[in-house]
């Protein structure tokens, strides 16, 4: 385990984007992943986690759907716009299970975070 307050070592950029669509990292990333889902820009990080399978679908769309580019584009904007939202209606349902893949029992990242709030600084 990395010490309290000191970021853990991070996955390369190729095993980072296997992590974004769900993939998982060897274990020697364990305290990366805990780090990934309670630093206090987590959910702009499950932001970035989601968008990087949602652009080649959206720019696929762009190219395959019937019609003026308008309205292909307000289709493939919309649609992502939709999915976004309701991803983030289950955002701490999504981190918890991500966590669990990696070891952790339920319940952990709100400890994280919770003492992360309370230690100053």
């Amino acid at each position: 385990m990395t010490e309290p307050g000191a970021k853990p070592r991070h996955p390369g950029a190729a095993r980072w984007l296997w992590y974004s669509v769900s993939g998982r990292l060897p274990d020697r990333y364990r305290d990366w992943v805990l780090y990934d889902l309670t630093c206090p820009t987590w959910p702009l990080r499950h932001l970035a986690r989601l968008l990087v399978p949602l652009v080649p679908v959206m720019a696929v769309l762009l190219l395959v759907l019937p019609g003026p580019l308008w309205l292909r584009a307000m289709a493939a904007g919309l649609g992502a716009v939709i999915g976004l939202l309701y991803s983030f209606v289950f955002l701490h349902d999504s981190a918890d299970r991500r966590a669990a893949r990696f070891g952790y029992p339920p319940g952990t990242l709100q400890a994280v975070r919770g003492q992360r709030r309370e230690r100053p600084g």
